[in-house]
């Protein structure tokens, strides 16, 4: 009877052992992911903070260098928060643009990356 239930014994195992390497390989995936998603997040948040100290500095220097040409800085001030809330306006309209439809591609391509189904 041993030499009739060894192909099931040997195919049981070798499915274990497939299971095994898919699950090996989901997680490699799932962890590079992981790890570029993480990346770019940290990137763009570093990017983010120093486009706002930028944004903040340009705008004291506007505030100074218009309120001395017109004699007000208030006015300077209100002025140069128009110009911002413009800005502001703009990107809340263009969202879906700017950042929906990049980032959305960009997961789907870290996450199902089509060069590792071309290898198989």
């Amino acid at each position: 009877m041993s030499g009739f239930t060894r192909p099931a014994e040997e195919l049981s195992r070798k499915a274990q052992d497939y299971v095994d390497l898919r699950l090996d390989e989901i997680k490699l995936s799932a962890a590079k992911g992981l790890s570029i998603s993480l990346s770019k997040l940290v990137g763009m948040i570093l990017i983010l903070g120093m486009a706002t100290n930028f944004v903040l500095v340009l705008s004291f220097g506007i505030i100074i260098l218009v309120g001395e040409l017109i004699g007000s800085y208030a006015w300077a001030a209100l002025g140069t928060a128009a110009l911002l809330g413009i800005g502001l306006w703009i990107l809340i309209r263009k969202r879906d643009v700017l950042f929906r439809n990049t980032f959305v591609p960009l997961f789907v391509g870290l996450f199902f990356n089509k060069d590792d189904d071309e290898k198989e």
